[in-house]
């Protein structure tokens, strides 16, 4: 697992406190991971959540995932834990909005510490969030302890892909996202194994690539002006942020990162 120890969790609080994670929400829309609406569907299909389950989002940001779980799997409730404040305020807010506020609720607090209690979840939900993440083992331990036996954990991730990051790759990747580290589909296979889970899926979308295309097609063709107000109208910053995705985009068509897909089942 390629890492970055300078990174932290106040090191991603800084991004989604700010006009960073502003940006990210405008290219990649309310649902901030890649496949947005598509990809969430696929996830819960594949992991077969059922109506009228209870479940938990780790890393839940603004709430989309678990809105998007209530009203497209008529799920009973969902709740979400985040260590940032200001997607917090902001996924409360958007749930009372929307009329969703009685079957979702937030946590603030640092998914790998917080006190909900064992087995109250019968599935445990992740969307491209869990990278951000420093202790892996004890993320997974986490979703091990809140999933009820016989429940499922569920969740998308930005990983290493098949090729492999080089040292300098992984350093300038990491240093960009915001990602203490990046496991990998064995490690994550390994991780959840050894916390009494059998893996039922574990997957490369190839989803990456195409999606990276995409975000720099609308922010070079569309979103110029967008993403510049968000910055303070910073042409050199938005130039090295683009230069940043392009070395992205470069990776992952290199099959260097990727986007893995999760499923995985606590025994019995």
């Amino acid at each position: 697992m390629k890492t970055n120890p300078e990174i932290d969790l106040s090191s991603v609080q800084s991004v989604y406190d700010g006009p960073e994670g502003v940006l990210w929400e405008l290219v990649m829309g309310e649902q901030i991971h890649i496949g947005g609406f598509r990809s969430s569907m696929a996830l819960a299909e594949k992991a077969e959540i059922a109506a009228g389950t209870h479940g938990v989002d780790l890393c839940c940001c603004n709430g989309a995932g678990m809105r998007f779980l209530v009203r497209f799997r008529n799920v009973a409730s969902v709740h979400g834990i985040d260590a940032t404040k200001t997607v917090v305020d902001q996924g409360r807010q958007r749930c009372t909005d929307e009329g969703l506020s009685e079957q979702i609720a937030f946590t603030l607090a640092d998914v790998t510490d917080n006190t909900l209690p064992d087995g109250v979840a019968d599935f445990v939900w992740g969307e491209d969030a869990w990278c951000y993440v420093v202790d892996k083992d004890k993320l997974i331990a986490e979703a091990a302890r809140l999933v009820k036996p016989g429940g499922t954990i569920a969740f998308t991730d930005w990983i290493e892909g098949p090729t492999g990051l080089s040292d300098a790759e992984a350093a300038r990747f990491l240093a960009f996202m915001k990602f203490p580290n990046v496991q990998d589909l064995a490690g994550y296979k390994k991780l959840l194994e050894a916390n009494g889970c059998d893996v039922l899926i574990a997957e490369d979308t190839e989803q990456f690539a195409p999606h990276v295309d995409l975000y720099l097609d609308m922010l070079n063709k569309q979103l110029t002006y967008d993403a510049l107000k968000i910055i303070g109208f910073d042409l050199d910053m938005l130039g090295a942020m683009g230069g940043e995705m392009v070395f992205m985009q470069e990776l992952a068509k290199a099959g260097k990162i990727a986007q893995g897909r999760f499923v995985a089942r606590k025994r019995s």
